[in-house]
């Protein structure tokens, strides 16, 4: 708990990381009590063909959809399939990824190469481009996005536990540890992991935006869940024949996916601030290095200190 609330505190004193809490904060508000804040929580699936388009009123703040649907309502409870897409694909990436990565740098070998290798051939594709393939395979569906989704971003945890470990195994106490004869089960669970948990943390925040974006482009494709589930990339893609007309029906879930984005990004390179002293100190001894000097050195006024 004490730990929970230091990281809070150094969060909240980054002011683009306390900005990308307040927006993640919001979208998960707006999931939860989607049904309470929504103006028409039965747009979601039903339709009114006679309210088809029509623009932002005190009736429907954000307009209506092709369908005659309220565009907020349906952006709302679209809040909670975005979660639900971001935070499993997310939780099983690192549930294969993690492993993969202490087995492979902890142990030496052909068979930690072999783990390595895999997730070299992964990588060597763009996410988007496996994804989509994957997903054109299986068929649109929402468990489909989510396994499409986990099967090409598992890598990115794997190469990041991988390099921790490889660099952790080298310090006296996991050596000490060892040679105390500690199992390497053992050695990786309770001694290794515990200590590589901050960048593990630091890619899960800002692969949850990624994994977002991914997961709109999917849906913007055809791909995603189908009809009438209220996913944001569909929405967009449905709007592209009302444009420039129907402004609202694309502005809205494009902004929607823009802040989301936006808010797990700013909190993943605030947690990696907070997490990481090492780039800290790194950041810090740069800012003095490029700091104009105040006073009237040897070198004259405006001397940089090196």
């Amino acid at each position: 708990m004490g730990a929970a609330w230091f990281v809070l505190t150094r969060l909240t004193r980054d002011r683009s990381a306390l900005l990308g809490l307040v927006l993640i904060v919001a979208l998960l508000v707006s999931a939860l009590l989607a049904p309470v804040l929504s103006t028409h929580p039965d747009d979601v699936f039903e339709l009114h063909p006679s309210e088809r388009l029509k623009a932002p009123s005190r009736a429907h703040w954000l307009g209506t959809d092709r369908m005659g649907a309220d565009v907020y309502s349906r952006l709302l409870f679209g809040a909670r399939i975005t979660i639900l897409i971001g935070v499993i694909a997310v939780g099983a990436s690192l549930i294969i990824g993690v492993p993969v990565g202490l087995v492979a740098g902890y142990n030496h070998g052909w068979f930690s190469d072999l783990l390595m290798r895999v997730s070299d051939v992964f990588l060597a594709v763009p996410q988007v481009v496996l994804a989509i393939a994957i997903a054109q395979t299986l068929g649109p569906s929402l468990p489909n996005v989510i396994l499409a989704l986990s099967a090409t971003y598992w890598p990115w945890f794997a190469r990041v536990v991988y390099a921790e470990t490889r660099t952790l195994q080298k310090e006296v106490f996991v050596e000490s540890t060892a040679a105390l004869g500690a199992s390497p089960w053992r050695l990786t669970a309770l001694h290794v992991l515990p200590n590589i948990a901050s960048p593990i943390i630091v890619r899960a925040s800002i692969g949850m935006g990624f994994t977002i974006l991914t997961a709109a482009a999917l849906g913007f494709l055809g791909l995603g869940p189908p009809p009438p589930t209220p996913e944001w990339g569909r929405t967009i893609a449905e709007s592209r024949e009302f444009l420039p007309g129907a402004w609202w029906y694309a502005t809205a879930p494009g902004l929607a996916i823009f802040l989301t984005v936006m808010g797990f990004n700013l909190l993943g390179d605030g947690l990696r601030d907070v997490l990481d002293p090492r780039l800290r100190r790194t950041r810090t001894a740069r800012g003095a290095r490029r700091r104009p000097s105040r006073g009237w050195g040897p070198a004259g006024r405006g001397a940089t200190l090196e």
